[in-house]
């Protein structure tokens, strides 16, 4: 089941904008967030979940994974997806099948030829609420703010999703800024 909320007024906007898709990956939940970045603001285009039914047999449920996703990327047709890394698990089971979760995502990312970038949970958080031991209530109160929402993304693997996103563009501002420094050294002059 894919379930979600969109924005389409915003589907429209191209130009000098970033459209990132981040993905938390799970076999039970797999949730999906849209953010764009227009002149340095946020902006929610869509966010949700990916749901295949706990009864199906773990590799429908995984095709099920994958085929919504490739729908999102086909429709909404984002410039990088962001893909949540591993944590380290004590349940090794749960843990591969997590991975190969994440593996659908990145699949699904790579064969629209678009770059897949990951980072680590703890990272995301850090980003977006300033420490990586945030728990998930965090994480939906921080995104709920920086993207304006009426209320905060549900499911919560939704709000990791979007957070991942916003992370990768904060990410990428810091990269850009600090090559422009580099560059700015280089030539002599400082602003």
């Amino acid at each position: 089941m894919l379930s979600g909320v969109a924005n389409d007024e915003l589907l429209a906007i191209e130009g000098d904008i970033m459209r990132v898709l981040g993905i938390d990956p799970g076999t039970l939940t797999s949730g999906y967030g849209i953010v764009s970045e227009e002149d340095h603001k946020l902006f929610h285009i869509v966010s949700g979940g990916i749901s295949p039914s706990a009864k199906q047999p773990f590799p429908k449920r995984l095709k099920k994974i994958y085929e919504e996703l490739e729908k999102i990327i086909e429709k909404y047709k984002p410039h990088v997806v962001v893909v949540e890394d591993l944590f380290v698990s004590h349940n090794v089971k749960a843990a591969l099948k997590l991975g190969h979760a994440r593996g659908v995502a990145i699949l699904a990312a790579v064969n629209a030829d678009i770059p897949v970038f990951e980072y680590a949970p703890a990272e995301v958080k850090q980003a977006v609420v300033g420490t990586g031991k945030a728990d998930k209530k965090q994480v939906q109160a921080m995104v709920k703010t920086l993207l304006e929402l009426p209320k905060a993304p549900h499911p919560a693997d939704a709000a990791d999703a979007l957070a991942a996103a916003i992370c990768h563009i904060h990410s990428s501002r810091m990269r850009e800024m600090l090559k422009s420094s580099a560059s700015l050294k280089g030539t002599g002059r400082t602003r």
